[in-house]
């Protein structure tokens, strides 16, 4: 099975280059299943439903999110019905949406995706990420109810993000972390078989901080006093993210790769998809 995560859409240009690019990945790659993380993709905060919509349409098979997730308060009324999209899962009982899904693969493979956020640095009232992922897998385990498991792991700290990987190495078939926007390189199978990648990076404009214009961040750090509000930057995107090829026997990853393919970082695509 060959599978492909793309980090954080970070406004317009992000959001606008995958849904340009993503149709043509999907054909000319051959690829089975498709996760976007989506929670920068209105503006740099939140997303839409006509966003979330149209990432589904492009081709993508799950959208994720994270700590950004209400921004737009538009996420709140859609999050119920629309079982493509996930926050969170150890977000307080009783939050809109779901924090995880069974989806079935273009190859028919019935694929778990569950969405889970850090604690360390971010918020630390949220239920145990570790336990989150404890109940997800006992609840579909891999080989039993589901034939992949991936996991987004939303976090600040490397740490922890690869902490939870050990935590579910052998039970889940990738751990991808995101959050911090850039993609970083120890992509790495772990003794159990489960894919890793500590960021997957995010789809947007490098020329940046973050994805965001330059100038207000540059500006606080110097000064330390607010001009404006921070805005995207509205540069020419760079996709990044991780492609896996996946058992259809067992589950667990046998290759990984990152994937990058725009103007400002060296671009490269799994040469096993070639």
């Amino acid at each position: 099975m060959r599978l492909l995560f793309l980090g954080d859409m970070v406004g317009k240009t992000g959001r606008t280059a995958v849904w340009e690019q993503l149709p043509g990945l999907i054909s000319d790659f051959k690829l089975d299943f498709v996760i976007v993380n989506g929670e920068n993709a209105a503006g740099g905060f939140g997303i839409t439903e006509e966003i979330f919509r149209e990432t589904i349409a492009a081709g993508a098979d799950v959208v994720t999110t994270g700590n950004h997730v209400w921004d737009q308060r538009d996420a709140l009324i859609f999050a119920p019905r629309e079982e493509r999209f996930l926050r969170p899962s150890n977000f307080p009982k009783g939050t809109p949406g779901r924090g995880s899904g069974v989806y079935i693969a273009r190859n028919g493979a019935r694929v778990l995706v569950a969405n889970i956020m850090g604690r360390v640095f971010m918020h630390p009232e949220l239920d145990d990420p570790f336990q989150a992922g404890e109940r997800e897998l006992a609840a579909c385990p891999l080989g039993e109810q589901a034939d992949v498991v991936v996991i987004d792991f939303h976090a600040e700290a490397t740490s922890e993000k690869m902490c939870f990987a050990h935590f579910v190495d052998g039970r889940a078939s990738l751990v991808v972390g995101t959050h911090t926007h850039m993609p970083t390189g120890d992509h790495q199978i772990l003794n159990g078989g489960t894919g890793y990648m500590s960021d997957a990076g995010m789809c947007g404009d490098y020329d940046s901080s973050l994805g965001m214009d330059k100038e207000e961040p540059l500006n606080r750090f110097l000064s330390k006093v607010p001009k404006g509000r921070f805005e995207a930057a509205t540069g020419l995107a760079t996709l990044c993210g991780v492609g896996v090829e996946i058992s259809d026997r067992t589950g667990l990853t046998e290759k990984i790769a990152p994937f990058r393919r725009g103007p400002r970082l060296e671009e490269t695509a799994p040469s096993f998809w070639s």
